[in-house]
Protein backbone atom coordinates (compact mmCIF):
# COMPACT_ATOMS: atom_id res chain seq x y z
CA UNK A 1 0.00 0.00 0.00
CA UNK A 2 1.25 3.73 -0.99
CA UNK A 3 2.23 5.74 1.77
CA UNK A 4 0.41 8.91 2.14
CA UNK A 5 2.78 11.33 2.82
CA UNK A 6 5.56 10.17 0.30
CA UNK A 7 7.57 12.50 -1.77
CA UNK A 8 6.69 15.26 0.64
CA UNK A 9 8.66 16.99 2.94
CA UNK A 10 7.64 18.78 6.05
CA UNK A 11 8.59 21.03 8.88
CA UNK A 12 7.26 19.91 12.77
CA UNK A 13 8.22 22.99 15.25
CA UNK A 14 9.10 21.95 18.67
CA UNK A 15 9.57 18.30 17.62
CA UNK A 16 12.90 16.99 20.01
CA UNK A 17 10.21 15.56 22.78
CA UNK A 18 6.63 14.83 23.05
CA UNK A 19 3.71 15.56 20.79
CA UNK A 20 6.28 16.70 17.86
CA UNK A 21 8.20 13.83 18.14
CA UNK A 22 5.51 11.78 17.59
CA UNK A 23 4.48 13.40 14.68
CA UNK A 24 7.98 14.09 13.29
CA UNK A 25 7.73 9.91 13.19
CA UNK A 26 4.37 9.53 12.42
CA UNK A 27 4.72 11.98 9.38
CA UNK A 28 8.50 9.68 8.72
CA UNK A 29 6.57 6.67 7.82
CA UNK A 30 4.34 7.57 5.72
CA UNK A 31 7.11 8.81 3.56
CA UNK A 32 7.47 12.71 3.80
CA UNK A 33 11.57 14.01 4.61
CA UNK A 34 11.15 15.58 7.90
CA UNK A 35 12.80 18.92 9.70
CA UNK A 36 13.19 18.12 12.98
CA UNK A 37 12.89 21.76 14.45
CA UNK A 38 14.13 22.67 18.28
CA UNK A 39 15.26 25.42 20.22
CA UNK A 40 17.63 23.90 22.81
CA UNK A 41 17.54 20.38 22.97
CA UNK A 42 20.07 19.23 20.25
CA UNK A 43 20.13 16.13 22.03
CA UNK A 44 16.58 15.52 22.03
CA UNK A 45 15.99 16.53 18.10
CA UNK A 46 19.20 13.49 17.16
CA UNK A 47 17.26 10.89 18.62
CA UNK A 48 14.35 11.73 16.89
CA UNK A 49 16.39 11.82 13.59
CA UNK A 50 17.49 8.83 14.56
CA UNK A 51 15.14 7.10 15.02
CA UNK A 52 13.29 8.36 12.19
CA UNK A 53 16.54 7.06 10.07
CA UNK A 54 16.77 3.81 11.64
CA UNK A 55 13.35 3.29 10.01
CA UNK A 56 14.56 4.03 6.25
CA UNK A 57 13.47 7.58 6.83
CA UNK A 58 14.86 11.02 5.92
CA UNK A 59 15.38 13.70 8.46
CA UNK A 60 17.63 16.45 9.75
CA UNK A 61 17.08 18.69 13.07
CA UNK A 62 17.70 22.72 12.75
CA UNK A 63 17.65 24.72 15.73
CA UNK A 64 15.35 27.86 15.21
CA UNK A 65 13.44 29.42 18.15
CA UNK A 66 10.53 30.18 16.19
CA UNK A 67 9.73 33.36 18.58
CA UNK A 68 12.65 34.84 16.18
CA UNK A 69 11.92 35.98 12.83
CA UNK A 70 15.59 35.58 11.52
CA UNK A 71 15.84 32.16 13.35
CA UNK A 72 12.38 31.43 11.65
CA UNK A 73 13.36 32.38 8.52
CA UNK A 74 17.12 30.45 8.52
CA UNK A 75 14.59 27.34 9.03
CA UNK A 76 12.92 27.52 6.11
CA UNK A 77 16.11 28.33 4.11
CA UNK A 78 17.65 25.18 5.63
CA UNK A 79 14.74 23.17 4.36
CA UNK A 80 14.98 24.24 1.06
CA UNK A 81 18.53 23.87 1.29
CA UNK A 82 18.33 20.57 2.46
CA UNK A 83 15.10 18.88 0.59
CA UNK A 84 14.49 21.68 -2.12
CA UNK A 85 10.30 22.36 -1.19
CA UNK A 86 8.07 22.24 1.39
CA UNK A 87 4.50 20.54 1.58
CA UNK A 88 3.98 20.41 4.86
CA UNK A 89 4.15 22.67 8.22
CA UNK A 90 3.06 21.56 11.94
CA UNK A 91 3.10 24.49 13.94
CA UNK A 92 3.69 22.62 17.12
CA UNK A 93 6.39 24.37 19.38
CA UNK A 94 4.96 26.15 22.34
CA UNK A 95 5.04 26.59 26.15
CA UNK A 96 2.41 26.82 28.47
CA UNK A 97 2.69 27.31 32.95
CA UNK A 98 -0.01 28.18 35.36
CA UNK A 99 -0.55 31.38 37.46
CA UNK A 100 -3.52 33.25 38.85
CA UNK A 101 -4.22 36.82 37.73
CA UNK A 102 -2.63 38.35 40.69
CA UNK A 103 0.55 36.73 39.47
CA UNK A 104 0.70 36.96 35.91
CA UNK A 105 3.42 39.20 34.68
CA UNK A 106 4.44 41.12 31.38
CA UNK A 107 7.19 38.14 31.34
CA UNK A 108 4.59 35.87 31.54
CA UNK A 109 2.30 36.84 29.18
CA UNK A 110 4.44 37.88 26.48
CA UNK A 111 6.92 34.32 26.96
CA UNK A 112 3.52 32.30 25.91
CA UNK A 113 1.82 34.87 23.24
CA UNK A 114 5.39 35.64 21.27
CA UNK A 115 6.04 31.25 21.08
CA UNK A 116 2.65 29.82 20.88
CA UNK A 117 1.17 32.78 18.17
CA UNK A 118 3.69 35.35 16.86
CA UNK A 119 5.24 32.36 16.53
CA UNK A 120 2.91 30.83 14.97
CA UNK A 121 2.57 33.35 12.50
CA UNK A 122 5.93 33.88 11.65
CA UNK A 123 6.53 30.16 10.35
CA UNK A 124 3.01 30.20 8.66
CA UNK A 125 4.39 33.50 7.01
CA UNK A 126 7.57 31.58 5.55
CA UNK A 127 5.75 28.30 4.91
CA UNK A 128 3.27 30.21 2.61
CA UNK A 129 6.42 31.54 0.83
CA UNK A 130 7.70 27.96 0.51
CA UNK A 131 4.42 26.57 -0.85
CA UNK A 132 4.72 28.88 -3.65
CA UNK A 133 1.32 27.99 -6.29
CA UNK A 134 1.37 23.83 -5.82
CA UNK A 135 -0.65 24.61 -2.37
CA UNK A 136 0.56 22.95 1.15
CA UNK A 137 -0.81 22.00 4.48
CA UNK A 138 -0.79 23.40 7.76
CA UNK A 139 -1.27 21.72 10.77
CA UNK A 140 -1.79 24.52 14.19
CA UNK A 141 -1.02 22.66 17.41
CA UNK A 142 -3.69 23.96 19.69
CA UNK A 143 -5.53 22.69 23.16
CA UNK A 144 -8.92 21.74 24.97
CA UNK A 145 -8.26 24.62 27.11
CA UNK A 146 -9.01 27.11 23.83
CA UNK A 147 -12.86 25.91 25.11
CA UNK A 148 -12.01 24.83 28.42
CA UNK A 149 -12.46 26.66 31.34
CA UNK A 150 -9.55 26.27 33.88
CA UNK A 151 -8.66 27.86 36.57
CA UNK A 152 -4.96 28.94 36.76
CA UNK A 153 -4.41 29.09 32.83
CA UNK A 154 -6.28 32.40 31.60
CA UNK A 155 -2.83 33.55 29.51
CA UNK A 156 -2.23 30.09 27.93
CA UNK A 157 -5.56 29.81 27.14
CA UNK A 158 -5.88 32.93 25.19
CA UNK A 159 -2.95 31.87 23.37
CA UNK A 160 -4.90 28.67 21.94
CA UNK A 161 -8.06 30.68 21.52
CA UNK A 162 -5.62 32.74 19.80
CA UNK A 163 -4.78 29.88 17.50
CA UNK A 164 -7.92 28.63 16.45
CA UNK A 165 -8.94 32.28 15.75
CA UNK A 166 -6.25 32.82 13.67
CA UNK A 167 -6.73 29.56 11.71
CA UNK A 168 -9.91 29.71 10.77
CA UNK A 169 -8.95 33.38 9.31
CA UNK A 170 -6.42 31.86 7.70
CA UNK A 171 -8.08 28.73 5.81
CA UNK A 172 -10.07 31.62 4.41
CA UNK A 173 -7.29 33.71 3.27
CA UNK A 174 -5.57 31.17 1.81
CA UNK A 175 -7.67 28.05 0.48
CA UNK A 176 -7.58 30.59 -2.43
CA UNK A 177 -4.19 29.69 -2.91
CA UNK A 178 -4.45 25.62 -2.21
CA UNK A 179 -3.09 25.88 1.31
CA UNK A 180 -5.60 23.97 4.03
CA UNK A 181 -4.75 24.73 7.44
CA UNK A 182 -6.22 22.50 10.57
CA UNK A 183 -6.00 22.39 14.26
CA UNK A 184 -5.53 19.75 16.64
CA UNK A 185 -6.69 20.18 19.83
CA UNK A 186 -5.23 17.97 22.32
CA UNK A 187 -6.64 16.69 25.71
CA UNK A 188 -4.08 16.20 28.41
CA UNK A 189 -1.26 14.52 27.28
CA UNK A 190 1.46 12.43 28.69
CA UNK A 191 4.52 14.35 28.29
CA UNK A 192 7.83 15.44 29.47
CA UNK A 193 6.11 19.01 30.24
CA UNK A 194 3.37 18.02 31.74
CA UNK A 195 5.31 16.19 33.97
CA UNK A 196 7.61 18.89 34.90
CA UNK A 197 4.22 21.01 35.92
CA UNK A 198 2.60 18.07 38.06
CA UNK A 199 -0.21 17.20 35.60
CA UNK A 200 0.17 13.94 35.07
CA UNK A 201 0.05 13.15 38.44
CA UNK A 202 -2.29 12.80 41.64
CA UNK A 203 -5.56 14.44 41.93
CA UNK A 204 -5.03 16.11 38.58
CA UNK A 205 -5.19 12.94 36.85
CA UNK A 206 -7.45 11.39 38.40
CA UNK A 207 -10.06 14.15 38.24
CA UNK A 208 -9.10 14.33 34.66
CA UNK A 209 -9.38 10.69 33.38
CA UNK A 210 -13.22 10.64 35.50
CA UNK A 211 -14.32 13.58 33.29
CA UNK A 212 -12.84 11.64 29.81
CA UNK A 213 -15.37 9.28 28.33
CA UNK A 214 -12.48 6.67 27.11
CA UNK A 215 -10.95 7.00 30.84
CA UNK A 216 -7.90 7.58 30.59
CA UNK A 217 -5.25 10.63 29.24
CA UNK A 218 -3.42 10.21 25.88
CA UNK A 219 -0.10 9.68 24.80
CA UNK A 220 1.82 11.56 21.72
CA UNK A 221 0.94 8.67 19.89
CA UNK A 222 -2.59 9.17 20.08
CA UNK A 223 -2.55 12.89 18.20
CA UNK A 224 -0.04 12.24 15.74
CA UNK A 225 -2.14 10.20 13.31
CA UNK A 226 -4.19 13.15 13.48
CA UNK A 227 -1.56 15.20 12.14
CA UNK A 228 -0.65 12.74 9.33
CA UNK A 229 -4.62 12.75 8.49
CA UNK A 230 -4.53 16.55 8.28
CA UNK A 231 -1.74 16.71 6.38
CA UNK A 232 -2.42 14.14 3.79
CA UNK A 233 -4.77 14.31 0.60
CA UNK A 234 -7.32 12.19 2.58
CA UNK A 235 -8.23 15.78 4.46
CA UNK A 236 -8.05 17.44 0.92
CA UNK A 237 -11.57 18.95 1.32
CA UNK A 238 -10.94 20.18 5.12
CA UNK A 239 -9.94 23.42 5.82
CA UNK A 240 -10.54 25.96 8.90
CA UNK A 241 -11.76 23.04 11.35
CA UNK A 242 -10.34 22.02 14.69
CA UNK A 243 -10.10 18.28 15.21
CA UNK A 244 -10.14 17.49 19.15
CA UNK A 245 -8.07 14.86 20.09
CA UNK A 246 -9.19 14.41 23.92
CA UNK A 247 -10.84 11.06 24.51
CA UNK A 248 -13.97 12.39 24.98
CA UNK A 249 -13.14 15.34 27.33
CA UNK A 250 -14.41 18.74 26.67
Amino acid sequence: MPKKLEGKVAIVTGASKGIGASIAQHLAAEGAKVVVNYSSSKEGADRVVSAIKQKGGEAVAVQADVSNQKDVQRLFSETQKTFGKLDILVNNAGIYNAAPIEEISLEHFHKMFDLNVLGLLLATQEAVKSFGQKGGSIVNISSVVSVDSSPGLSVYSGTKGAVDAITRALSAELGPRKIRINTINPGLVDTEGTHTLGYIEGEFRQSYEKETPLGRVGLPQDIAPAAVFLASDDASWITGESLFVTGGYR
